[in-house]
This record gives structure tokens, C-alpha cells and sequence, in this order.
């Protein structure tokens, strides 16, 4: 499954569901492509107060505080 990665600089929330896609990428197959929200005005005004979150295919599948069960819902 690939999904992209919305996130910011300094967001301590998405430098733990990063690590927690780190975990859940040893045993399943997820992939992901980053996005830093402040490189791009319009995933800025759309995630700005959610981040971190990951979607697919246009849908929010998490956001927020993203833990390993979680993820691994979503296989």
C-alpha cells in the first residue's frame, strides 16, 4: 500500500507516526511519499490543524495521533 505523508518541520506528532510506519513497513507493505505542508499552500490550508496525516488516493485514511494498531488496521 503506498499512501502519502502530510507533515511539517518541528511536529512531534508526525515524527512519532513516522517512526510508527517505520514499525508497520517491517511486516507489511506500506510505502509512502512526504509532503511538507509548508511547501505547498494548499495541503497547508487543508491539513494545517490535522497533521499529521495520511491519505490514499485523495481519502484521509488517519490523522492526528497515529499509533501502530492504527496502521495496521488498515490492511
Amino acid at each position: 500500500m503506498h499512501v502519502t505523508f502530510y507533515t511539517k518541520p518541528g511536529c512531534h506528532l508526525c515524527d512519532d507516526a513516522e517512526a510508527m510506519m517505520k514499525l508497520v513497513q517491517e511486516d507489511f507493505p506500506l510505502t509512502w511519499s512526504t509532503v511538507n505542508i509548508e511547501s505547498d499552500d494548499v495541503s497547508h490550508e487543508k491539513y494545517m490543524l490535522m497533521i499529521p496525516v495520511i491519505e490514499k488516493d485523495g481519502e484521509v485514511l488517519l490523522y492526528g495521533q497515529i499509533g501502530y494498531a492504527d496502521l495496521i488496521d488498515l490492511f
